[in-house]
């Protein structure tokens, strides 16, 4: 009988090899401490590329072997995991959590999708426009978790009532697709809107000691989600695959009953929104409220502050109780909080041994065009986040962009912004992101449609998230 070896045991295997082979044979020649940092981050890197174990539990491995192998001591490995950008993330979390909990996320999509109309196009642009919000503020996995059911429901009723095979096939297809590619682009617009762009923020804070603004980063990022969301609606109705269908009664009433289903707005929704716009408000005006002098806030400071409040608010009417219960907070994503940890403990390592600047000097060698290096940053993150975990992609690509950017004399945001952005809109494959998983789960699409759509996706957002990082870019930030 032929023994059969899981793929967890493989990725395991050969992770382990390739980690002992730079360990004892050095291949890059570089110092014994440098060498045994090689080591512990192909462990690493290939146990997360080959999801061999939980991405956070391999995030965990920093604090057993640096102090270990006498790379760093304890103490140094775990402040990483408590560096300000995971509590910023947390405070989102907590926020999400509480729109979630109240159903509040479910009351402002429909409301979208009924104001937008019910044709074909219409339901799929106002699915487009509420899905990009949401997955502003919620995670996109959670985001798409949420839209995908009353995505089936709004198929079934349209299946019902046009009896047109082709137009319900390319109908279906274009709302699954508008779920999980809009979730992934509406993400980007905000520093807590996806994983990737808070690992990118913790890292450059740690490494030049300055905070990226929320502002800032919405300054640039929300009009390059919005025109993507917008472009991803044409490329799919327009071009690739329109459906025709006119509007019908039947839809309108599904929807209708679905928001009567709901009824008014809660005292607990309310005072949930009221909080969410407060801390909005806070991280959009910190820069004017820092310039009385009065107090000081930071970004961190205004999410927990905005966390914190749902745990004191109470949820109001017969509910004796406040907005959030710990209990809630099993819901939460702790393994995220705990892989940026890992990540920054990781780079830091690599940094501190001086392989991050070695590897930038070599990449900067190629090319002395500034714009070319910010495309091909771009075009490689993103091709490359189609069969590697985005956030992990980032972890390990802060540094090397960085250094690529000191060796050439650029700000680092240049290239470092792009690559974090390019590393969420994976839009080819099912497992380029959890939301493409999630829908490509569906069975209204084929590998080779979600191919077709997110080639052309993926050239789009190359394409404008280097004319965004290069031309608008360096106005914002200094």
């Amino acid at each position: 009988m032929a023994l059969k070896i899981s793929r967890p045991y493989i990725g395991i295997w050969v992770s382990l090899i390739a980690s002992f082979f730079i360990f004892f044979v050095n291949p890059f020649q570089v110092d014994a401490h440098a060498n045994k940092v090689l080591a512990v981050g192909a462990l690493i890197i290939a146990l997360w590329i080959s999801e061999a174990k939980p991405m956070p539990v391999v995030a965990l491995l920093p604090l057993v072997l640096f102090p270990f192998l006498n790379i760093a001591s304890i103490e140094t490995t775990a402040s990483s995991f408590s560096n300000p950008i995971i509590y910023l993330f947390m405070g989102g979390f907590l926020i999400g959590l509480a729109i979630e909990k109240w159903n509040l996320h479910r009351r402002i999509a429909l409301n979208i999708v009924r104001l937008t109309g019910t044709s074909g196009n219409r339901i799929v642009l106002g699915f487009i426009i509420s899905t990009g919000i949401i997955s502003m503020w919620l995670s996109n996995t959670a985001t798409t978790m949420m839209m995908f059911p009353i995505a089936l429901s709004v198929i079934h009723v349209m299946k019902e009532n046009h009896p047109h095979q082709k137009r319900i096939q390319n109908f279906s297809l274009t709302l699954m697709l508008a779920i999980a590619f809009a979730s992934n682009f509406g993400g980007i617009a905000t520093l807590i809107g996806t994983p990737p762009n808070v690992a990118y923020a913790a890292y450059i804070q740690k490494k030049y000691n300055v905070a990226i603004g929320f502002f800032d980063w919405m300054v640039i990022c929300m009009p390059l989600s919005i025109l993507l969301l917008f472009i991803l609606y044409w490329v799919m109705v327009k071009w690739l695959y329109p459906n025709g269908m006119k509007e019908d009664a039947s839809t309108k009433q599904l929807i209708r009953s679905e928001i009567n289903k709901l009824g008014i707005f809660s005292t607990a929704e309310k005072r949930v929104l009221v909080i969410f716009l407060c801390t909005a408000g806070l991280w959009i005006t910190k820069g004017l409220i820092n310039s009385l002098g009065l107090i000081k806030l930071d970004d961190t400071m205004i999410a927990l502050i905005g966390g914190i409040s749902l745990f004191i608010c109470p949820a109001g009417g017969e509910k004796k109780e406040a907005l959030l219960q710990w209990e809630d907070t099993k819901k939460m994503a702790w393994g995220i909080l705990l892989l940026f940890g890992g990540g920054i403990a990781l780079a830091s390592a690599l940094e501190n041994a001086g392989l991050i600047e070695q590897l930038g000097k070599w990449f900067a060698q190629f090319s002395s065009n500034g714009f070319l290096i910010v495309f091909l940053v771009t075009l490689i993150a993103l091709f490359l986040s189609e069969v590697m975990s985005n956030v992990a992609q980032v972890i390990v690509f802060a540094p090397v962009v960085s250094s690529l950017a000191d060796a050439m004399h650029m700000n680092p945001l240049l290239l470092g912004i792009p690559m974090t952005l390019a590393a969420s809109c994976a839009s080819m494959m099912p497992m380029g992101t959890p939301p493409n998983a999630i829908v490509f789960a569906s069975g209204y699409i084929k590998l080779k449609q979600m191919t077709r759509t997110g080639f052309v996706m993926n050239i789009i957002c190359v394409i404008l998230i280097t004319l965004f990082s290069w031309f608008l870019l360096p106005l914002v930030f200094k």
